[in-house]
């Protein structure tokens, strides 16, 4: 199917774009990387009277590393955070960048536009949620810097005005004896993930569990914190029942709907299971070992 017609407009700066935004009426839609809105577009569930083109405005394909923050720019493709040793410092941001999709939508899509979307079964908010992580936005009347918890709303809904644009994202490099792994189950790489499982931990000088933030995707309309699991293991020694705990709060926090992708049941299974993986490779990284982690396919 064709899309619907529309006025294609490209910007050279963030300014041009957000007054094209409130010029061209009531739905406009930015694009960059256009893995998301250009299939929406062809089935006709997306309708946008314009498109206005940030490809070429400059300065938003960076990443650097500033006084104890990795900036990533809202033009960046998945491909670049995952090549990038900058990036790649940050071990669960690798994790996230390499599973994502195959290697035509990493080349093509944009953290900005990932971020923007609010995708409940996009991997970009359960990783970085589980960072300390805030996205830099840009308005006609000035930015505002905010933090991810509170970007995403709901289910494909953000705090970005009508005319307003992501300029960057910033995560707070995590302290010493720091470590994280995204994990994510999925039926092939094209597919969004049956269920997501995101964990970083920070270890004490005895090696037991001095923080750890648990984050859960695609089992709810946003990705979910898990408070109980975290609890499990505060000021716990690293040992197969603590992290079982974990892992079974994580299963009972989850809010799966049964759907193609496998039933509830299946789900929490699924949650409980991820969630101890990805919690023992963030506990053996912050020990300083190195540990592949990622997404598993049916099958393999």
């Amino acid at each position: 199917m064709y899309a619907h017609p529309f006025s294609y407009h490209r910007a050279a700066s963030l300014e041009e774009a957000a007054n094209l935004l409130q010029q061209l009426g009531e739905d406009p839609r930015l694009i960059a990387g256009g893995q998301s809105l250009i299939p929406l577009m062809k089935m006709r569930l997306a309708r946008p009277t314009a498109l206005i083109d940030i490809n070429f405005i400059p300065s938003l394909d960076v990443i650097q590393r500033n006084n104890g923050e990795l900036r990533l720019g809202a033009l960046v493709r998945h491909t670049e955070i995952e090549h990038s040793e900058v990036a790649s410092a940050i071990p669960i941001v690798h994790d996230c960048a390499a599973g994502i999709a195959d290697v035509q939508v990493r080349n093509q899509g944009t953290i900005g536009g990932s971020i923007a979307e609010a995708d409940p079964s996009g991997d970009w908010a359960t990783a970085l949620l589980a960072l300390d992580s805030s996205v830099r936005c840009f308005r006609p009347n000035g930015e505002r810097t905010v933090p991810l918890n509170e970007f995403i709303k709901d289910a494909y809904t953000s705090v970005l005005e009508h005319d307003e644009l992501v300029r960057e994202v910033i995560v707070k490099v995590p302290p010493r004896n720091s470590g994280g792994a995204y994990v994510a189950f999925k039926r092939s790489a094209p597919v969004y993930a049956t269920v997501s499982a995101a964990a970083q931990v920070t270890l004490d000088d005895k090696g037991s569990f001095k923080d750890a933030r648990i984050i859960l995707g695609c089992v709810g309309l946003m990705a979910i914190r898990v408070k109980d699991a975290e609890s499990a293991l505060q000021g716990k020694p690293i040992s197969g029942k603590t992290i079982q705990q974990a892992a079974e709060a994580a299963r009972e926090a989850a809010e799966p709907q049964s759907d193609m992708r496998g039933s509830a049941d299946y789900k929490r299974t699924l949650v409980a299971a991820l969630v101890k993986r990805a919690i023992g490779i963030a506990a053996r990284r912050a020990r300083g070992e190195q540990v592949e982690a990622g997404h598993e396919y049916v099958g393999r």
